[in-house]
């Protein structure tokens, strides 16, 4: 991939995890001694494709995001997820051409994925990581009866990076908030202007990790 447009990271690491029932946010719990979020944000450092990496987290923690290899700045945690985007989006330079947005809490990310997410990024505006769904999907009304089975081969389970133009996407959050909107992921916010996003394979390690569960699996990823 060419290396000549200014592609930033927004790298959301604020938030507080509560589900985990630990101490400490999840993002920051240790996998094989190294805190999760350090995993994904040294993919990032190691990409020449990355410009700079805009992280989105708590005073306190901003110390385990020292480097010298890239420009690092850092952008306090909102509300909400996408409040936090917008938060890290403040201080994404004017030269940005791409924002490639990710959660910290998913610390199974490779170098080859970025960069199919990138590319698609490239050429059509907005792109996102996922993978089909393997089960069934059923649609249920408010009583908990099904509704509706979609098509699985056409269901996607998202994941991140996502990757947007930058200048679709502040437009997008024009949109969000003169409409009061909530959004769950970050394409979600230009799919509201009925923008095209494209879908890019990704991979079923990439889990985000929510529970004491989900921590378990993931060592056992980096351990194979």
């Amino acid at each position: 991939m060419e290396n000549n447009r200014k592609i930033t990271v927004i790298l959301l690491a604020g938030g507080k995890g509560s589900r985990m029932q630990m101490q400490i946010p999840k993002q920051y719990l240790p996998i094989n001694n190294k805190p999760v979020a350090l995993y994904s944000f040294e993919v990032f450092l190691e990409l020449p494709e990355i410009h700079d990496i805009v992280v989105v987290c708590n005073q306190e923690y901003e110390h385990l995001f020292k480097t010298t290899t890239k420009s690092v700045t850092f952008a306090e945690p909102g509300e909400r997820r996408q409040d936090s985007v917008y938060n890290g989006l403040q201080s994404v330079s004017p030269e940005t051409e791409l924002v490639c947005i990710h959660d910290s809490a998913r610390p199974y990310i490779t170098p080859e994925i970025v960069r199919r997410v990138l590319e698609a990024g490239i050429l059509y505006g907005a792109a996102t990581v996922g993978v089909l769904a393997k089960n069934t999907i059923k649609e249920c009304n408010e009583f908990a009866f099904v509704k509706h089975t979609p098509d699985r081969s056409r269901i996607w389970e998202i994941q991140t990076p996502q990757v947007l133009r930058a200048s679709l996407l502040r437009e997008g959050f024009k949109q969000v908030h003169k409409k009061n909107l909530t959004v769950t992921d970050d394409v979600s916010i230009v799919e509201h202007m009925k923008y095209p996003v494209k879908l890019v394979e990704g991979d079923v390690r990439n889990l985000k990790i929510t529970t004491q569960e989900d921590l378990l699996i993931a060592e056992q990823f980096f351990h194979a």
